[in-house]
């Protein structure tokens, strides 16, 4: 929790925007009191690959050809995501993160990559991802400067939004870095928006703008999500169980803020799964897969995917619960309740049917047993009068049929998760 403070404070640098003052379309999707970005994408949470997490800001491709940030890093990722069922199952955005440029802008003042570590330039890269059926993500600034010093977008975002869309980019991570103030912060973001729209090509927009907001005052979401498809809240997810940990408690305890912000076009995000790295045990992956589920989060991938264990890349690639994920009434889950150290998530779901995430946080002993009873689940209505029960995770199980005064009686192992999918049987 420290070391994410330190980052999001850290990250709230200097700003310098430009006010975008041009009005912007809107559409009102079946989500209350929620209005979203009208580009038509992000109707269902993003899937796919970020670098960030796993490979950081690794420029030495000389030490380390193998980890650096470049277009053979990339063009790898393409070709796994192309022939190891990813792209099947719905990872289809391989993004690129902060270091991918020149340290200058060119005689134009548009962005360009290091021309040493990506010598055949974005656009080819582009083509290559689209050539696997695949579609390409890239990172900017809203301020002055990127957050590894890398020349920012304050001042160039119609420019650098031109540069994108001629480029063949299909998603803009845009992060925080350097701004002068909020308001100015505030801005740049929405003329980013802006300008992503006007050059007509399908951009999803993914801002950081309520990170930077939170430590100064209570972000405006039913604006954010006017102009960005999907919206960092808290600091970069570790590759660690106190991280991920960390994420689940600031979601739970602003879920009256957060959730309503959620639905088809725009998606509260977590940040990255780093299922399949080093810093997690099996159960806590397991744990991050069916949370990021309930939560319906954007599904980005930040691992190596030429080492990735079998396990992992199961689970990763679960179907039954991408389908959570993915679902299409697009409502976020919540935390329904805690109590002695268990944690009941749950979401609505199409059909009358819900997800319920239990999770044991306690970290000593062994599986605890947890008993609830039915008809606290899904505002009283996930089984009323009776439902289908099947345990999704860890192990799929078809626990059966259960009557609305049922109690189900399960195990969970410590930092572990079992997650159930209800579907109702309506009387007839």
């Amino acid at each position: 929790m420290v070391t994410v403070m330190m980052r999001l404070t850290s990250r709230v640098q200097p700003l310098g925007c430009v006010p975008a003052l041009c009005f912007m379309s809107l559409i009102l999707w079946d989500v209350p009191g929620a209005w979203a970005l009208d580009n038509g994408l992000a109707m269902t949470p993003t899937m796919g690959w970020l670098h960030w997490e796993r490979f950081m800001c690794n420029t030495d491709c000389n030490e380390e050809p193998d980890s650096c940030v470049s277009e053979k890093l990339f063009m790898q990722m393409a070709d796994l995501m192309d022939s190891d069922g990813w792209k099947e199952v719905g990872y289809k955005y391989l993004c690129i993160d902060d270091c991918w440029m020149a340290p200058q802008r060119d005689s134009k003042g548009r962005l360009q990559a290091d021309p040493i570590r990506f010598p055949s330039g974005i656009r080819h890269l582009a083509n290559y991802v689209h050539s696997k059926g695949l579609k390409l993500g890239i990172y900017a600034d809203v301020g002055k400067k990127t957050c590894a010093g890398y020349p920012g977008s304050f001042g160039y975002y119609d420019i650098d939004a031109k540069t994108f869309a001629d480029w063949g980019v299909d998603l803009l991570k845009f992060d925080g870095c350097y701004c002068d103030s909020v308001e100015q912060l505030a801005d740049g973001y929405k003329h980013m928006s802006l300008a992503l729209n006007k050059t007509g090509r399908s951009i999803v927009y993914s801002c950081e703008w309520p990170l930077y907001m939170w430590p100064f005052y209570k972000p405006n979401y039913t604006e954010i999500r006017q102009y960005c498809n999907h919206w960092r809240n808290f600091g970069d997810v570790y590759d660690s169980w106190q991280s991920v940990k960390s994420i689940l408690d600031w979601t739970s305890s602003n879920q009256k803020t957060i959730v309503s912000a959620a639905g088809p076009g725009g998606w509260n995000d977590p940040d990255m799964l780093v299922i399949g790295n080093f810093g997690l045990s099996w159960d806590q992956q397991i744990t991050q897969m069916a949370l990021w589920a309930i939560m319906a989060a954007p599904l980005l991938m930040s691992n190596d995917l030429r080492h990735i264990s079998l396990q992992a890349k199961t689970l990763l690639q679960n179907k039954d619960v991408i389908a959570i994920n993915q679902d299409p009434l697009g409502k976020q889950g919540y935390r329904l309740r805690k109590e002695d150290n268990i944690e009941v998530w749950e979401r609505p779901l199409s059909n009358l049917a819900w997800a319920v995430a239990m999770v044991n946080l306690q970290e000593i002993g062994g599986p605890r047993s947890y008993t609830m009873n039915i008809a606290s689940l899904g505002r009283g209505v996930a089984c009323n009068p009776a439902c289908h029960i099947t345990k999704l995770l860890p192990v799929k199980t078809k626990l059966g049929f259960y009557e609305w005064t049922s109690c189900l009686k399960t195990r969970i192992n410590p930092t572990g998760t079992v997650l159930l999918q209800l579907e109702r049987i309506q009387s007839t």
